[in-house]
């Protein structure tokens, strides 16, 4: 797994969508942003494990289908960007 990914998933769950910490929204924005394409199936699998279950429109709904989704489509997960 590469160090990006790996410093990513060792910073844990994504804030819930109503934070007020902007610093941490912005630094796990930057960390997400730093992976680029394509990710493996088993990088896929442990940034999933970032996001929550929070089903309500936020920072992990607007991560989740921008990055994980549209920009890093991986084929072997069953869809492509």
């Amino acid at each position: 797994m590469r160090p990006e990914v790996q410093g990513f998933v060792a910073d844990g769950p994504l804030p819930d969508w109503d934070t007020e910490d902007e610093e941490l929204v912005d630094r796990r924005y930057g960390q997400i942003e730093a992976i680029t394409a394509p990710v493996t199936p088993d990088e896929a699998h442990a940034l999933a494990a970032c996001f929550g279950p929070d089903e309500r429109p936020g920072p992990d709904a607007d991560v989740w289908h921008h990055t994980l989704w549209n920009r890093w489509g991986n084929p072997d997960l069953g869809g492509a960007p």
